[in-house]
C-alpha cells in the first residue's frame, strides 16, 4: 500500500531519493548486499519512502549515537507510519498515554530516570534469575526433543518463552501470561516500526490499549503491596518503593518503564537466541568448536550480535543544522542509523561478511547502541543467550538446521527477526 513519506524537516530542501542501491527499508530477509552498496556509494542517503536520512558507515553511526546534544532520541519510539483516524480514536478512548521508558527520552529527564532504573539492574538480581532461566531452558529443550518426528522450530519451541518468562518474572507477572504479552509485543512492533495500512492498525490499537492498561495495573498493584507491608520482590515494586523513599520517578514513568521493558526485555532477546543458534548451526565447524570448548560461547554471542543483530536500524532527529559524513542535515531531519550495516563495515571489521566466533574485536559492534542510551539490559540478554547455548550444546549436540536458506525475516524498519528456525536431530539422510 502506498503511503505519504514521513516528514523529515519543516520547509527543508531534501535531496532526490536514491533508489539505485537496492535498499528497501522494510525488507529484512537479506538487507546486507544493499548495506554494502550504501556504505560504498552513498553512506548518508535520503530515502523518500520513509523520509529519513539513512546512515550506514560505522564511524558515522557511532558518532551520531555519541552526540545526543545534536542528535536527539526523541523520535526513537515514534510510529514510522502515522496512525490512522480509527486507531487513534481507539487509543485515545482507551486512555493510551504510554511513552518510552528510556530510549526516546532526552537529558535531563533521561539522566534522572536512568539513574533510578539502573540501580535495579544489578548482578545480584541477574544471579537470582539464572537458575530459573536454566531450568526453563532445559524443560523447553526436553519438550522439543520429545517430538516424535525429530523436528522442531527453535524459535517457537525454545526462544520465545525463555526471555518472556524471565522479563515477566522480573516485573512480577506469572508465566501463564506469556502468550498474552507476546501478542501485545507483536502489536507494539507492528504499530511502531511496521508498514501498516489504517485498517491493519485497528486490532493492534486495541492490543496496545490493553497492554498499557496492564502496565498501569502493575504499578497500582505495587502500591497496594507496599501499603500492605508486603515485599513485592520485583522491579515494579522496587521502583515504587524507591519513589516512596524520595526517588524522583512518577507512576506514569514507572508504567512507561514497564511498557518498554515488557517489549524490549524479551522481543530482542528472543531474536538474539534464535540468531545465535541459527548462525552456529549454519556454521557446523564453529558449532563443533563450542561443543569441544564451551568457554568460547560469550565470544560467539558477540559475533552474532555483530553479524546478525536483533536490531539493524535505530532512529535519531537532528536538533540543529549539521552534517553527517560531509552531507548537510537540516534541523528537524529524521535519521536512521543502520547498525546492521555499521557492524559489517570493512573499515572496522576484517572480512566483515564472514561469521567468525574467533574474531578479536566482535565486541566493538553497535548492536546495543552507544553513548548515554547504551542498552540497559545488555547483560541480561547475553546471560540468557549464553545459558540457552550451553544447555542446547549439552542436550542436542547433533542439532541441525532444516533448509537454512529458506528462513525468512519479517518485514520491519528496525527489527530483523526470523519467522522460524526449523531444526532436526534425526538421522542423517
Amino acid at each position: 500500500m502506498a503511503h505519504a513519506p514521513a516528514s523529515a524537516a519543516p520547509d527543508a530542501v531534501l535531496p532526490e531519493a536514491a533508489t539505485h542501491h537496492g535498499y528497501a527499508p522494510f525488507a529484512m530477509t537479506n538487507p546486507f548486499p544493499s548495506y554494502a552498496a550504501l556504505r560504498e556509494n552513498e553512506p548518508v542517503m535520503f530515502n523518500a519512502e520513509i523520509g529519513y536520512f539513512v546512515v550506514s558507515r560505522y564511524d558515522d553511526v557511532k558518532a551520531v549515537f555519541d552526540n545526543w546534544q545534536v542528535f536527539s532520541s526523541e523520535n526513537a519510539q515514534a510510529p514510522v507510519r502515522a496512525r490512522g483516524a480509527a486507531a487513534t480514536k481507539i487509543m485515545n478512548d482507551g486512555g493510551f498515554t504510554a511513552y518510552s521508558g528510556l530510549s526516546a527520552r532526552i537529558p535531563p529527564e533521561h539522566t534522572r530516570m536512568r539513574a533510578i532504573v539502573q540501580k535495579e539492574f544489578t548482578p545480584r538480581r541477574y544471579k537470582k534469575l539464572e537458575p530459573t532461566i536454566r531450568e526453563n531452558t532445559a524443560r523447553l529443550l526436553r519438550q522439543m526433543l520429545a517430538h516424535p518426528d525429530a523436528r522442531g522450530d527453535f524459535l517457537t519451541d525454545v526462544a520465545v518463552d525463555i526471555p518472556t518468562i524471565t522479563i515477566l518474572g522480573l516485573l512480577g507477572v506469572g508465566p501463564e501470561m506469556v502468550s498474552t504479552y507476546k501478542k501485545w509485543s507483536d502489536s507494539r512492533a507492528a504499530m511502531t516500526w511496521g508498514d501498516l495500512s489504517d485498517e491493519e492498525q485497528i486490532p493492534h490499537a486495541h492490543n496496545l490499549v490493553d497492554y498499557w492498561t496492564e502496565c498501569l495495573r502493575l504499578v497500582s498493584n505495587a502500591h497496594e503491596q507496599l501499603a500492605a507491608g508486603t515485599n513485592g520482590d520485583n522491579l515494579v515494586f522496587d521502583l515504587v518503593q524507591a519513589q516512596s523513599t524520595g526517588s524522583e520517578i512518577s507512576d506514569h514513568e514507572i508504567a512507561s518503564v514497564c511498557y518498554s521493558l515488557l517489549f524490549a526485555g524479551h522481543e530482542t532477546t528472543t531474536t538474539l537466541i534464535s540468531n545465535t543458534i541459527r548462525e552456529l548451526l549454519a556454521h557446523p565447524a564453529q558449532w563443533q568448536q563450542l561443543i569441544d570448548d564451551p568457554s568460547g560461547i560469550p565470544a560467539a554471542i558477540d559475533e552474532t550480535l555483530r553479524f546478525s543483530p536483533s536490531i539493524v536500524g535505530w532512529r535519531r532527529k537532528a536538533l540543529v543544522d549539521t552534517q553527517i559524513g560531509g552531507v548537510a542535515i537540516a534541523a528537524g531531519s529524521n535519521i536512521l542509523l543502520l547498525m546492521g550495516s555499521a557492524n559489517r563495515d570493512p573499515g572496522t571489521f576484517e572480512q566483515p561478511e564472514t561469521f567468525d566466533i574467533n574474531r578479536v574485536n566482535a565486541r566493538n559492534h553497535l548492536s546495543f547502541g552507544f553513548g548515554i542510551h547504551y542498552c540497559l539490559g545488555n547483560m541480561l540478554a547475553k546471560m540468557q543467550d549464553k545459558i540457552v547455548v550451553e544447555e542446547t550444546l549439552k542436550a542436542a549436540p547433533g542439532l541441525r538446521l532444516i533448509d537454512a536458506a529458506a528462513i525468512v525475516f519479517a518485514d520491519n524498519l528496525s527489527f530483523r527477526a526470523p519467522t522460524s528456525v526449523p531444526v532436526t536431530w534425526g538421522d542423517q539422510k
